[in-house]
């Protein structure tokens, strides 16, 4: 499957790597190629420069926005929040294409822990959804960290992830994803339409704050039910 990834950050440089480890094509959208290889200083986020990163993906091009959305049945949202739809804007989504979002609407304007710019009645995904109406966006990823996203059996336990969307098409694609990045069905766990991203979107504050207490970001959650 052809699949873009949006955003160079340290999700979107291991979403790429693992996504064409599990046979896909896969390439990289960012707003000016050369301008983010020539960077020395790391991200926002703590990521080291792309260029060394790149060296050890040649394989994986670095292409601009625009051209991202023509090579892809899938794009991966994996931009900030703040930024993503002004990313998938030069992107241009065309009709039937999925986006994957992963990405959260913090906010840390106000310091840390960061709070969310989007929240309760609304969620980046829906708004993301209503932008470009002809896409099919899937909510999934987005609770865990970046490592733990491509493999889950870092955790000695079972453990569980959320997808959420109005297509039932895209979900599926998505979670055939899912499964490629070692998550097993029965730790998969579908929300129902793309509402449930407001919840899936809220449960940051709480993850940020377990991160704090447990002083490192290999966690999740699981769902215990009564069968």
């Amino acid at each position: 499957m052809k699949i873009s990834v949006i955003g160079t950050g340290a999700v979107g440089r291991r979403l790429a790597a693992a996504l064409e480890r599990a046979g896909h094509e896969v390439l990289l959208g960012t707003r000016d190629p050369a301008q983010t290889l020539a960077r020395t200083e790391a991200s926002a986020t703590g990521a080291p420069p792309l260029g060394a990163w790149h060296e050890d993906y040649p394989s994986i091009p670095l292409v601009p926005l625009s051209e991202a959305a023509t090579h892809a049945a899938v794009i991966v949202n994996a931009t900030q929040g703040a930024a993503s739809l002004a990313a998938l804007e030069a992107a241009s989504p065309r009709e039937g294409q999925t986006i994957m979002d992963v990405s959260n609407p913090l906010d840390p304007s106000t310091g840390f822990p960061p709070s969310l710019s989007i929240c309760n009645t609304d969620s980046l995904a829906e708004q993301l959804q209503r932008r470009f109406p002809a896409a099919k966006v899937v909510k999934t990823l987005n609770t865990v960290n970046n490592m733990l996203m491509v493999d889950p059996a870092r955790l000695p336990e079972s453990h569980t992830m959320f997808v959420a969307g109005d297509h039932t098409d895209a979900k599926a694609l998505v979670t055939g994803l899912l499964h490629q990045l070692g998550w097993p069905a029965e730790d998969i766990l579908d929300l129902g339409g793309l509402e449930s991203a407001r919840g899936m979107e809220m449960y940051l504050p709480l993850w940020l704050r377990l991160l704090g207490a447990l002083g490192h970001a290999d966690f999740n959650i699981k769902i215990v039910r009564k069968d």
